[in-house]
């Protein structure tokens, strides 16, 4: 098993890599910026969102020298784990046997299944501390999903692990933290769509922006990263349309990154209020 300075190393290491995803992306959602809202029009959004944008960029650095690191060694020893203890549900065999893009749907799917719970999980007074980091941006970019606090990654280690222990090999682990986080960025995506008929399936940008939509009813719902099948069986789905009001919280992060970062202490150790019920905080059916 590998050491933190092992881990850590790993990090530096992909930094270079990181970036250069992270230009790619960029340029990519500008480009459908541009053509959903026009050049003047998506300039304009990208300057007004520069402050979130920089408070992003900060998270999201300190995510891959401290938070990343951890996570990997947490990985390593559950995967560990799983198999020193005999805890897979199914064989390894399985998946060989109905080959690699059967193999890629299900985990994907499973995966999104996972993650739809654990997100409402998220939204409980308990969890919501941290979890409203990710909320407090007010110009919702596709860059938002790195605003992460380090509990809300450590809790999105649950979906791997329960993944691992129903025998999915390593690559497809991968595969669908890779997928699901990329599409992640797609539905941040500042961009009014809905997918239309695609939306009975899939999630789309318009219907994550609602759930990001402050102190009104359909905040409380949409909580599927991938499949909106899962809002619509669990009856959390919200869509009236493209979401042109307000996104945000009502608590006050505080300053800065650091600040961000701060605040579920701050409230953990009753340093100041707890959260009071709001439409962020609470399941809603639509």
């Amino acid at each position: 098993m590998p050491s933190f300075y092992d881990a850590l190393r790993s990090s530096v290491e992909q930094i270079p890599g990181v970036i250069v995803s992270l230009l790619m992306c960029a340029g990519a959602f500008l480009a459908l910026a541009i053509a959903a809202k026009g050049m003047k029009r998506a300039f304009a959004d990208g300057k007004a969102a520069a402050e979130e944008t920089r408070i992003n960029a900060i998270l999201s650095a300190i995510d891959q020298f401290t938070v990343t690191p951890a996570l990997t060694l947490m990985a390593a020893a559950a995967g560990l784990a799983v198999r020193r203890f005999g805890l897979q549900m199914a064989e390894p065999g399985l998946w060989s046997a109905i080959g690699p893009v059967p193999t890629a749907l299900t985990i994907v799917f499973v995966g999104d299944f996972l993650g739809y719970w654990r997100h409402r999980a998220q939204h409980s007074p308990w969890l919501w501390p941290a979890h409203a980091i990710h909320h407090s941006d007010t110009r919702l970019t596709w860059f938002s999903l790195e605003r992460m606090h380090p509990v809300d990654r450590a809790g999105s280690m649950v979906d791997t692990i329960i993944l691992a222990t129903l025998g999915f090999p390593p690559w497809a682990l991968g595969a669908n933290v890779a997928v699901r986080h990329y599409y992640g960025y797609f539905i941040h995506a500042d961009v009014p769509w809905t997918l239309g008929r695609l939306g009975w399936l899939m999630n789309s940008p318009a219907m994550h922006r609602w759930h990001h939509a402050r102190d009104i009813e359909g905040s409380g719902s949409n909580f599927a990263t991938v499949f909106s099948v899962f809002d619509r069986l669990f009856g959390t789905y919200y869509q009236p349309g493209p979401c042109d009001r307000p996104l945000g919280v009502r608590e006050d992060m505080g300053r800065g990154a650091i600040g961000q970062y701060l605040y579920p202490l701050r409230v953990w150790l009753r340093l100041e209020p707890a959260p009071q019920a709001t439409p962020a905080t609470e399941v809603q059916s639509a």
